[in-house]
């Protein structure tokens, strides 16, 4: 099994990773759509929900692009087939075949997928590229399938590089990329391209309500996780338990806490080891300068030694940590310092992994018409 997974991340690494063209790319913005729309495949998924008495069959629409064209392998989001009970892709050449799902992480919104091929057939496919060279203002190009409309072509630039939403806690937060190049319901899972004709990114989320404002998942970011998704079908991660928002020491100091900078404990996951530990979360919901918090736990200034006084130092100290080890947590409850330890097990999926919107069904059956509406940072249908 190791040496067959060995062999295909080869394959993946030769036929898609690599970049055999120059830095510099003159290419036109028709060569492009040229040279990569046939390896961008449409999806289709049907979703049944037992407790609904009429229309319990719904239908997603979505994108994906290949990155092996001789094993089918392709990207796409964790959320446009996620809970799916049928996928289907149509190719290039007119022609549906059925997907499976090889392996996907709803954190990173990255799936990766399998389209049926025959035997000794080969289908077009794009080379994946290297987001750790976009800058803000490259020209960058989306294809996908916005509102079922397969193989669309949208332009734009990249307004902005590493941003972090809010809908996930900071310690399972990723890098975005922001794009103004349009992106609709059913472009999720598309390819963003750059100057060069390569992959950099993955359409995925939008802001509602918004105009211009898109964002991919960078492709250095696929590339870390394709590999353990092959593999176990799954990206494991260890389960603290806990997630919440920094707060400094002005913060602290106004509202009569410790004026200790940290993670404010916000949210204990039930069933977890931090509620076990008896760590405490937030009680009471207030509003400071538009920005929420759950006050009142306990604040997280510490892990395994190391201060967790800034955003990067919080996420430098809890990328560290590795499934089966011991943690020991430092932490403030009402001026007083608390040390706490426990064993850390791998994180299960968890309500809310998904993006607001995702694991519904966008699209009924019989009707290409619009997503259901929701406000605020969400995937694209």
């Amino acid at each position: 099994m190791k040496a067959l997974i060995a062999l295909v991340l080869a394959a993946i690494a030769c036929s898609a990773w690599a970049a055999a063209e120059p830095e510099e790319c003159a290419r036109s913005t028709a060569k492009i759509y040229e040279s990569d729309s046939p390896a961008v495949v449409s999806l289709i998924t049907r979703r049944v929900n037992p407790y609904r008495v009429r229309n319990r069959v719904q239908r997603g629409l979505g994108s994906a692009f290949l990155i092996d064209g001789t094993k089918g392998y392709a990207v796409t989001n964790a959320h446009v087939v996620f809970g799916a009970q049928s996928i289907s892709a149509t190719l290039d050449d007119g022609s549906v075949r059925p997907v499976r799902v090889i392996g996907l992480d709803a954190i990173f919104d990255i799936a990766l997928v399998q389209i049926a091929l025959a035997d000794g057939e080969s289908v077009p496919s794009i080379a994946l590229g290297d987001s750790d060279r976009v800058v803000a203002g490259d020209d960058v190009f989306v294809i996908g399938n916005p509102l079922g409309l397969e193989q669309t072509l949208t332009r734009g630039v990249v307004s902005a590089i590493n941003r972090v939403l809010p809908e996930k806690p900071l310690s399972l937060s990723r890098p975005m990329i922001q794009t103004d190049a349009a992106i609709n319901p059913g472009n999720s899972g598309g390819p963003l391209l750059d100057r060069c004709g390569r992959v950099i990114g993955m359409a995925t989320e939008i802001v509602a309500d918004a105009h211009g404002i898109g964002f991919a998942v960078p492709v250095n970011l696929i590339k870390d996780v394709l590999p353990t998704l092959l593999e176990n079908g799954r990206v494991m991660r260890p389960w603290l338990g806990f997630h919440g928002q920094m707060v400094g020491k002005g913060l602290a100091q106004l509202l009569k806490g410790s004026g200790t900078s940290g993670l404010l404990v916000e949210v204990i996951e039930p069933g977890s080891p931090a509620e076990k530990a008896g760590i405490r979360g937030g009680e009471i919901e207030i509003s400071i300068d538009g920005t929420e918090l759950l006050w009142g736990g306990d604040i997280l200034t510490a892990v395994n030694g190391v201060r967790v006084d800034t955003p990067a130092r919080l996420y430098e100290a809890m990328s560290a940590i590795r499934i089966g080890q011991t943690v020991r947590l430092e932490l403030q409850r009402n001026g007083k310092t608390i040390n706490v330890a426990y064993p850390v097990p791998e994180r299960p999926f968890l309500p809310g992994d998904l993006a607001d919107g995702a694991s519904a069904p966008v699209l009924p059956v019989r009707r290409a018409g619009q997503p259901a509406p929701v406000t605020g940072f969400r995937a694209i249908p």
